[in-house]
């Protein structure tokens, strides 16, 4: 048990890792890869579309979602012959969102910085080869992007994405490369190039910057945070068109305000005394003493241990000289 444990709050979420292949049921891992591919209550699919998304035969999908359907997890449509997002599903996810005073005061420093800038700013979580934005903030004249809570992105090819894979641990970054050009190979090729600069950057500034990864049109800056609660990387990202912000400007105006945003918001994860999904979440008061303050973090759970040791949530400074 004591050896399955430490590999779970080191690999966190890398299934795929040949260290720990062997632990992995892959039918769950499989049912979960499913309910992944419907991306909003509406989301209509197919078996067929499932399996092309999920690189999984068509008979091994068909099963997954009769027992998926049997479950109240997905709802099967005869007349379109598709499947889409069940009872059970919403009613597990809306019990997790309630609530949520933790969100909602990360949610008003988002929007803040996003009005004075202007941009897009969003806190975003891990899943996979994917970040799910859980608060965004935008700015009334911001375009470019539409990104709302729940929308999901790619780890390859975003600000966000670039500075949580540069954040892990070097053998654990490396897995899930490895992983991810298994599976995604295309996104491995966007990733692979950009890794090595993205871990010095953030080793000596604190911050990660993508322009033109995502979109042409879009340039983005990034800072990862450690999360005690879930031990594992929690991302505070921006996007701003590039023809108001090139790389320069990112640097010297954007910068120091997501450095500043990110700080806030580590002391904020710091003082929570539960997660961020939790409607029992209490938000402390950022103590005057700032980082120098000592707060008890949660004891790690084996269930939802991240990519590294426990260690309280703060933005990663050039002057730490560590990831």
């Amino acid at each position: 048990m004591g050896r399955r444990s430490e590999r779970l709050s080191k690999q966190g979420m890398l299934a795929g890792d040949a260290a720990g292949e062997g632990d992995v049921i892959q039918v769950v891992s499989r049912a979960f890869d499913v309910l992944r591919c419907f991306e909003g209550h509406e989301a209509r699919l197919g078996n067929l579309e499932i399996a092309n998304r999920c690189g999984l035969p068509r008979s091994t999908v068909s099963r997954l979602t009769h027992t998926l359907t049997r479950m109240g997890q997905l709802v099967y449509l005869p007349r379109d012959q598709k499947y889409r997002i069940g009872p059970s599903a919403v009613a597990m996810s809306t019990a997790m969102m309630r609530g949520l005073q933790l969100r909602n005061a990360i949610r008003l420093r988002l929007q803040e910085v996003a009005e004075q800038l202007p941009g897009t700013v969003g806190f975003v979580i891990p899943d996979r080869f994917h970040l799910v934005y859980l608060e965004v903030g935008r700015a009334a004249n911001a375009l470019g992007l539409s990104s709302t809570s729940g929308s999901r992105i790619a780890m390859a090819s975003t600000a966000a994405g670039h500075a949580f894979t540069a954040a892990l641990e070097t053998e654990v970054g490396d897995a899930l490369l490895a992983e991810m050009e298994r599976e995604v190979p295309e996104h491995a090729k966007l990733l692979r190039p950009r890794l090595e600069a993205n871990r010095r950057a953030l080793r000596e500034r604190g911050y990660v910057v993508a322009c033109g990864s995502w979109s042409p049109h879009i340039n983005g800056l990034a800072v990862p945070l450690w999360s005690p609660q879930y031990q594992t990387y929690v991302v505070v990202t921006i996007g701003l068109l590039s023809a108001m912000f090139d790389e320069k400007r990112l640097h010297n105006e954007v910068a120091p305000r997501l450095l500043e945003l990110s700080a806030t918001i580590a002391l904020m994860l710091e003082g929570s005394e539960v997660g961020l999904f939790s409607d029992r979440a209490q938000v402390k008061p950022v103590p005057a003493s700032g980082r120098n303050s000592k707060l008890k973090t949660e004891d790690p759970n084996e269930l939802e241990a991240g990519t590294r040791r426990p260690r309280a949530a703060r933005s990663l400074r050039a002057r730490d000289g560590r990831r």
